[in-house]
């Protein structure tokens, strides 16, 4: 597990919201941490730090609480609807070489063959994975692939370790033709302006025929 997922957690014998808005104050954030038929151990993490490491999906701390070391996984964290200051965190109890189920971000890169489209069917697939070596997100590569192409759950490499959970069937990714609605605004008006090009031509000679026959009645 990364350094940086390393934390200093104060254990806090005050609750209520009261107290939680003063915490909010001083640039920390309250959490309370549970599971393994342990009682909920109520703590202070440091405000900063702690939105740099949930910049990443899953993350695991690596805590150090009263000298004792803990790992906790992210479970909920709560924000505030409006300013989106977390006002909150869930975590949960994980030990090293525990395996755990968990949803995992698709993350679609490279670009398919041109005049087609991408349809993402499903943005995370659940696997199961060891607590200290949870995967960020998964990478689907569709570079150059053609119409008809579909990656289904069972083609998506997973980290070593990983087993899937997610019905081997369900697709992720699918890849059509392009329709007409899929076409470029500048692709549309070009094809526009042509057309109405084609048909301007045929003007001209209109007009020249209605204006020789006033000069036939002048002679």
């Amino acid at each position: 597990m990364a350094d940086d997922n390393k934390l200093v957690a104060q254990s806090r014998t005050v609750f209520g919201k009261g107290a939680a808005r003063r915490i909010r104050a001083t640039g920390k954030i309250p959490a309370v941490i549970y599971g393994h038929g342990t009682e909920p151990q109520h703590v202070t993490l440091p405000g900063h730090e702690v939105s740099l490491i949930l910049r990443k999906a899953n993350a695991v701390f690596d805590l150090d609480i009263n000298g004792k070391s803990q790992l906790a996984l992210v479970k909920d964290v709560q924000k505030d609807p409006v300013k989106q200051i977390i006002e909150h965190i869930d975590l949960v109890i994980v030990r090293k070489g525990e395996k755990v189920t968990i949803d995992i971000p698709i993350h679609v890169i490279g670009e398919a063959a041109p005049g087609t489209q991408v349809l993402q069917d499903a943005n995370t697939l659940s696997i199961e994975a060891e607590a200290t070596n949870i995967p960020e997100r998964l990478t689907v590569d569709i570079e150059g692939l053609g119409e008809g192409t579909q990656i289904h759950a069972s083609d998506v490499t997973l980290p070593e370790g990983s087993t899937l959970i997610s019905d081997p069937d369900v697709l992720v990714v699918g890849i059509t033709g392009a329709t007409e609605a899929d076409l470029g605004e500048s692709e549309v008006e070009a094809e526009t302006e042509g057309a109405a090009g084609a048909e301007g031509e045929t003007t001209p000679a209109g007009d020249g025929a209605s204006d020789e026959a006033p000069a036939a009645d002048a002679e």
